[in-house]
C-alpha cells in the first residue's frame, strides 16, 4: 500500500475498468481477505476482478504502472488463495 498510484491512471479507463477502482476494489478485498472469510457475494466479486485484470495489463503501455497493477493484481490472486484455503 506504500506504492504511489500511478498518477496518469487517475480517471482512466482501460477496456470500460475504471482503473482507481479496480485498485481500491483489490485493496478492499484482499483486506477483507486477511480479516476473515469472506461472503459468498464477495468471493464471486474477487474472482471477477481477478478476471479483469487479464484483461487491463496487456493493455497498459507505461513501465511503472504494469508493475504497480501487476503487484495489485497479485494481492488479489493471493487473497483467492486464502479463501480457498479456508475451503480445507
Amino acid at each position: 500500500m506504500a506504492t504511489p498510484f500511478p498518477p496518469s491512471f487517475r480517471g482512466l479507463d482501460i477496456d470500460g475498468q475504471d482503473m482507481v477502482l479496480l485498485d481500491a476494489d483489490a485493496y478492499g478485498y484482499a483486506s477483507g481477505a486477511l480479516k476473515g472469510p469472506l461472503d459468498e457475494q464477495r468471493r464471486a466479486g474477487l474472482l471477477r476482478l481477478t478476471a479483469v485484470f487479464g484483461k487491463v495489463l496487456p493493455a497498459i503501455d507505461d513501465e511503472y504502472a504494469v508493475k504497480y497493477y501487476t503487484h495489485v493484481r497479485d494481492m488479489a490472486v493471493l487473497a483467492v488463495e486464502i479463501e480457498a484455503l479456508r475451503d480445507k
